[in-house]
């Protein structure tokens, strides 16, 4: 019975909306109160989060049954797969960083004084800035906890998938 009621589609997509809040409010608490300044890549998964979380909301909110269920299930993947992209390339290049690490522009410059195509390969080759590791928790840094996190949402939204057939409700 209590498989039953945690399986619920609903439930699932309130859970990661929940859980993308929890993650953006904690990234927050670590850039104002610890005051841990975010790497573009970070910023870029936080877009991820944010965008995971506002489709989670918005699936929760509507509650579809059938293919509009698995179609909010394949969205969150997306944004899932992405924000996970850049979460394993971030966490390379904290494992492997740069011979010269230098601290490049950040996230708006890039967008504000480039094309989109040009500013998304600057973002991900990184900088000395995305490859230092500023903040650990059981041996994890921020990228690799995002990266987690991702990883958890894409299983999530793949089992929304696999049982939005299954239920009517």
């Amino acid at each position: 019975m209590l498989a039953r009621t945690i399986l619920r589609p609903r439930l699932l997509f309130a859970a990661i909306f929940v859980g993308c809040t929890g993650l953006l409010g904690f990234g927050l608490y670590l850039q104002h109160a610890l005051d841990l300044q975010p790497c573009p890549m970070c910023i870029l998964q936080r877009y991820a989060f944010v965008a995971v979380g506002i489709i989670g909301l918005v699936a929760a909110i509507h509650n579809p049954a059938g293919w509009g269920r698995r179609a909010y299930a394949v969205l969150v993947a997306l944004a899932g797969l992405a924000g996970g992209g850049v979460a394993a390339r971030h966490t390379w290049l904290e494992h492997n960083p740069p011979a010269i690490a230098d601290c490049g522009p950040d996230l708006e410059f890039m967008v504000g004084s480039f094309p989109l195509g040009e500013a998304l390969p600057m973002i991900f080759r990184g900088s000395g800035d995305c490859s230092k590791v500023q903040w650990t928790w059981l041996n994890l840094s921020i990228a690799e906890w995002s990266l987690v996190a991702f990883v958890g949402i894409v299983v999530l939204a793949a089992v929304t998938w696999a049982i939005a057939g299954k239920r009517k409700a």
